[in-house]
């Protein structure tokens, strides 16, 4: 073992790889990535990753399915990101009680506030099962056979695991671009209670100014609760019976903090990475993808936000949407801004042509992977890609007209009435009025509509847009107002008895609204029957090629792309030069009153003055860093991290948790196919700044003596 882990050493530095670089799985972590991790600082046994009772994987949870979560006491705390808690908070507000504004604190169990369709999922075990489902004949079958062959496989073992206990699923994903499988068994808890949260100002300070970007100085941090049933501890539907869950660990709070050059590691659920993707897919990607979302994220956003400023209900309604979109919308344009100067095209193409030679000296897939085959597919699927992105951009739940059209056609309404008389049947859409403003829904979705067309060639416009031409003189506002006006869709009840469902009815040809449904849906099925078999062809290229990658460097561990299944990142406390200047690894509280004070300047810099008295202090307390002297705010690691991973426990060498991941830098957006040690790095909230805020503003005196940070 020895003599292969110094291989593998001098692999890594001879490649000039970097052991910070990798979202490994715990289950089966290499021994020589957990020995390289003893080298730079961690202190804990193998085992307490993963295999024993008190693994800390045991107090990382799966966060509503988009984001991470730890839990923090005996008691079931959760702390995540203020973000991705944001819809939760804002549901729960009114302009009365504006919780997203001013921020809320639940002095009790009772006053403990219930999310619907949220949930945290623990990970109980993982195992992988390629040799099973190859044993199953797995490669020999299409890929339409072989979802069906995972998803037999999948409901089956989650079968064999209810007998043991009723509250457990499993989930098989792939790995490795299809050639691995691996099969994770979790149990969800469907109780999930908000707790505490500080005002927007704060827990999104900076706004779309300072998202990605460095220095920062964002609480980004909420707090929910796992309830559970009050007889067993597992999971159960909402209920008033239920009780806190009582986990068997939980992550020790710690106040000692960090110094630069520290072990720091993250454990999370990463979402999406492509790293192993083709020089031609990260072209596709930049240009198909990126680009034109960027363009129509951009149009719709400016639309909401004069809404949104023109009127404070309205901004309650869609401060969480337009968080979700401005979010990738950033990412977008700064991913593509990294791809270039970098220059990360012609490096993946560099690499493919040593994999070409490779391959032709040793005959590995000789028969399968074929780069001049994969390049003519990409150009083939090029403008296809392009489409689809916006057309999905423009039409896919940017409107709620847009949604419920969408929804009757192409997704699975619930039928009312009598089932053995469907003539009698109809549907209803629930009243989600205040979830929607229809001025601004109408103005987005009329620029969109207008958008689209610029971008796009006649031959992909739906045949509505003749309508809009001929009837309306190319006035798309005129014309969404004739759909609000004249169809059923906006009516809660948009099928009366009597009325046939079926878009083929009399009534459907007569009404413009579901005549724009059928027509979007007829679209959407055409781009799937022009794209599902190219996308075939490619994939499968794809999947040969990070084959051929993991045949030609089989003496070097190697991580599979996030797919939001649990990983580890690991490295150091530090910062990163840009331009030849020092970033910090670390910004304290004088930085963020200097923001604060600049609040004319830019009113995402705004904070209440009772923000600028705290951050004023002169004494912060126990919450003052050892080191320093200072209230650190935020800081920075090179653990590898993407969407997904926000909300992420941030722990040091002993495993105590100090922070949680909350953004990449913008110097590194293109670390999701590129990871580029010299610039990627993990902003993370202070562990000791996000007590400060539930102590010195929140004067959450319960939470704190729960939670009992050492």
């Amino acid at each position: 073992m020895k003599k292969l882990f110094l291989t593998l050493v001098g692999v890594l530095a001879l490649t000039g790889a970097r052991a910070d670089e990798g979202m490994w799985t715990l289950y089966n972590l290499p021994q020589a990535v957990y020995n390289r991790m003893m080298e730079e600082g961690f202190q804990m046994p193998y085992d307490d990753l993963y295999g024993s009772d008190n693994a800390i994987k045991n107090c990382v949870v799966n966060f509503s399915g988009y984001c991470t979560g730890v839990v923090v006491s005996p008691d079931g705390l959760v702390f995540t990101n203020h973000h991705c808690g944001f819809e939760a908070i804002r549901s729960h507000s009114t302009v009365e009680h504006d919780y997203m504004l001013n921020g809320f604190y639940a002095k009790s169990y009772a006053e403990e506030l219930p999310n619907e369709n949220m949930f945290v999922s623990f990970m109980v075990s993982q195992e992988k099962i390629t040799d099973r489902l190859r044993a199953d004949g797995l490669d020999t079958l299409s890929r339409d056979a072989q979802e069906l062959l995972i998803d037999s496989m999948q409901q089956a073992m989650t079968d064999s695991v209810k007998l043991v206990d009723p509250t457990l699923r499993v989930s098989i994903d792939p790995f490795y671009e299809g050639n691995d499988y691996y099969a994770t068994v979790y149990q969800d808890f469907r109780d999930l209670r908000l707790v505490f949260t500080i005002p927007k100002s704060m827990g999104k300070y900076g706004g779309e100014t300072d998202n990605w970007m460095w220095p920062r100085q964002t609480c980004d941090f909420s707090v929910f609760r796992i309830y559970a049933d009050p007889k067993t501890n597992g999971p159960a539907d909402y209920s008033e019976e239920n009780v806190p869950y009582h986990p068997k660990s939980w992550a020790p709070v710690s106040m000692q903090g960090y110094k630069d050059g520290d072990f720091a590691m993250t454990i999370g659920y990463p979402g999406s990475t492509s790293r192993y993707l083709s020089s031609y897919g990260i072209k596709e990607m930049r240009d198909a993808e990126n680009a034109p979302r960027a363009q129509v994220r951009g149009v719709k956003q400016e639309v909401m936000l004069r809404h949104m400023r023109a009127d404070e209900a309205v901004r309650i309604k869609y401060d969480s949407k337009y968080a979700q979109s401005s979010n990738y919308w950033k990412n977008s344009i700064g991913m593509n801004k990294c791809i270039d100067s970098i220059g990360i095209v012609n490096q993946k193409r560099e690499y493919e042509n040593r994999i070409r030679v490779w391959q032709d000296q040793t005959g590995f897939l000789k028969d399968k992977l074929d780069f001049d085959k994969m390049a003519t597919l990409y150009n083939q699927h090029f403008e296809l890609a392009r489409w689809q992105t916006l057309f999905y951009e423009t039409f896919w739940r940017t409107s709620e007209f847009n949604t419920r059209a969408l929804k009757l056609f192409i997704g699975t309404p619930q039928l009312e009435g009598p089932e053995d008389q469907p003539e009698k049947q109809y549907i209803q859409f629930d009243d989600n009025s205040s979830e929607w403003d229809e001025a601004l829904d109408k103005d987005v979705m009329a620029a969109l509509l207008k958008n689209y067309a610029e971008q796009i060639g006649s031959d992909k416009l739906p045949a509505f847009y003749k309508t809009i031409e001929k009837k309306f003189k190319g006035d798309y506002r005129k014309y969404v107002d004739y759909l609000y006006k004249k169809s059923v869709i906006m009516k809660s009840v948009i099928m009366k008895p009597g009325a046939k469902i079926y878009p083929f009815a009399k009534k459907a040809k007569k009404d413009p609204g579901l005549q724009y449904g059928a027509e979007l849906s007829m679209m959407i099925m055409a781009s799937y029957i022009g794209s599902n078999e190219i996308e075939q062809q490619i994939a499968e290229q794809e999947k040969h090629l990070c084959a051929a990658k993991l045949r030609m460097e089989e003496d070097m561990p190697h991580y599979s792309d996030a797919n939001f299944t649990m990983r580890l990142s690991y490295g150091q406390v530090g910062g990163y030069e840009l331009g030849g200047k020092p970033s910090g690894y670390y910004t304290e509280a004088s930085s963020l009153v200097e923001k604060m004070n600049r609040a004319d300047e830019n009113v995402e810099y705004f904070a209440e003055p009772i923000m600028h008295e705290l951050m004023s202090a002169t004494d912060f307390g126990p919450y003052t860093d050892k080191t320093t002297g200072k209230m650190q705010l935020c800081f920075l690691t090179n653990n590898d991290i993407t969407g997904g991973n926000s909300g992420s426990p941030m722990f040091d060498g002993k495993g105590r948790l100090i922070g949680l991941a909350f953004d990449g830098n913008w110097d590194s957006l293109s670390s999701d196919i590129n990871f580029d040690s010299r610039l990627a790095r993990c902003i993370g909230v202070d562990i000791r700044f996000v007590l400060y805020m539930m102590d010195r503003w929140g004067h959450a005196d319960r939470l704190l003596k729960e939670i009992n940070p050492q």
